[in-house]
């Protein structure tokens, strides 16, 4: 379908305001840039409690930000793995996204905000995530979560970090994961991708082709790098053993298909898949409340997913 009025009104008004793509950008360009986008996520929404920790990494502490949803016992312990291409995005640029989150899915919702690229390349960031899940799976009934009640989720770069830390906890013995969201993930390096969504995507849905080259050169130490399933999910050969998935997609991403392929490849593996589709979006739109009305959708589908997998697994598949 047609781009929706909303996204085709947003991304006039980048057209307008002269936004660069960010291959066009230095790092702290590209950081401030997506800093600034949080004026599209609206008003913070109030949560019973916020507070902040720091858990033991490999290489030091990791702050990670905890948000305790508005009545009653939380239902799971998320951990969140923002976006922004493993060089943009922190704790406090998801903060809104992660209220939302909170309150929607009545569960404890943890972000975590891992070294970040190129300062940090690859394997750092996802050890960073790896053992602050590893921490929260272990520390979770000190917020009332139930055991066996950890779901890892991630948006975009997040998503594939989450990926990977579930690939990593199946390879390596836990902690236990009680299921992934995957939004829109980045699962394998962008160069050399003959995918229909990186040719019709390419340009001008406002994250770019050359957009996606630019983030995973910054991340990958080397470009060998790229063949590493922790760092790129999409090239893992064997997908067996994974937890029930929830994989979000938006037609006008040039992440599209590799979400889609790396949903029907669960699917073969015979991990419980649900896919969410959403037509006429572009990429990023969980981070734009304020102008998008499907991103205020978006944490529903995922508390009614949550609710049906944790609490119904013969019902684990919800559309």
């Amino acid at each position: 379908m047609p781009l929706t009025a909303q996204c085709r009104r947003l991304l006039g008004r980048f057209e307008e305001l002269g936004v660069l793509p960010y291959d066009r950008m230095s790092v702290l360009q590209a950081r401030e840039s997506v800093a600034a986008g949080k004026r599209l996520q609206g008003p913070p929404e109030d949560v019973e409690q916020v507070e902040d920790l720091l858990v033991p990494g490999q290489v030091g502490r990791i702050p990670v930000r905890v948000y305790h949803p508005v009545g009653g016992a939380p239902l799971a312990l998320v951990v969140y793995l923002h976006g922004g291409g493993w060089v943009t995005g922190s704790v406090d640029v998801a903060d809104a996204p992660c209220r939302s989150l909170a309150n929607a899915t009545r569960c404890v919702v943890a972000s975590v905000e891992y070294r970040l690229a190129p300062e940090t390349p690859h394997p750092g960031p996802g050890e960073d995530c790896a053992a602050a899940v590893a921490w929260l799976a272990g520390h979770a009934g000190r917020w009332g979560v139930p055991p066996g009640r950890t779901v890892v989720c991630g948006d975009s770069a997040g998503g594939g970090l989450a990926a990977a830390v579930t690939l990593r906890a199946r390879d390596r013995g836990g902690p236990p994961i009680a299921g992934q969201v995957l939004m829109y993930p980045a699962l394998a390096p962008a160069r050399g991708s003959r995918s229909a969504s990186y040719r019709d995507n390419a340009e001008g849905f406002g994250l770019t082709r050359g957009g996606m080259e630019w983030f995973w050169d910054h991340y990958l130490a080397c470009p060998d790098d790229g063949a590493d399933p922790y760092a790129a999910p999409g090239r893992a050969a064997d997908l067996t053993g994974l937890p029930p998935t929830l994989l979000v997609t938006a037609e006008y991403d040039v992440l599209r298909d590799e979400g889609i392929d790396y949903a029907a490849r669960l699917r073969d593996a015979g991990v419980a898949v649900t896919a969410v589709h959403y037509d006429g979006l572009i990429h990023g739109f969980f981070w734009m409340a304020k102008v998008v009305d499907e991103a205020r959708d978006l944490p529903d589908r995922i508390a009614r997913w949550l609710h049906a997998t944790l609490t119904e697994p013969v019902n684990a598949r919800v559309d």
